[in-house]
């Protein structure tokens, strides 16, 4: 079965808010899962790969942070505010988990999450931070789109 492109979104805008809930709350993930079910419409929504991002991401947090940091130019990564911080992680662990997904998609549907939830200008630094974790995780992919595009 297909997953539409629509409801893949769908799976990381929840799961970006659901990732901010756990980060800001500590409340158990399976108990944020399931308040997600309930209080949305999630019949048009890429639920396992909800589940997967929701349940992945805090498991490999030190991981997928150590992906990040040493990305951030001038910043520590305790300045990161809750929604950067929620955005990194999830772009990342698609970068290193999920090669099935293209690397221009997750870096552009973590942008456009930061544009809409994010602080001004922050997809200007998510962007640069992701290209870079893109570089290092993804460097075959990465090399082989920029020798087709010039």
């Amino acid at each position: 079965m297909t997953v539409s492109p629509a409801a893949r979104r769908k799976a990381r805008h929840y799961a970006m808010q659901a990732l901010y809930q756990w980060q800001m709350t500590s409340a158990a993930i399976n108990v944020i899962e399931a308040e997600f079910h309930t209080d949305n419409d999630m019949s048009k929504v890429d639920t396992d790969y909800f589940r997967e991002l929701l349940h992945k991401i805090p498991q490999q947090l030190s991981d997928l942070d150590g992906a990040y940091t040493g990305f951030l130019q001038e910043r520590d990564a305790d300045e990161l505010d809750p929604i950067t911080q929620a955005l990194l992680r999830l772009a990342t662990y698609e970068l290193k988990e999920r090669i099935d997904v293209p690397y221009k998609v997750v870096i552009n549907e973590a942008v456009s999450l930061a544009k809409k939830f994010g602080a001004t200008d922050s997809h200007k630094f998510i962007n640069g931070v992701l290209d870079k974790v893109a570089e290092k995780h993804r460097a075959v992919e990465v090399q082989a789109t920029r020798k087709s595009s010039s």
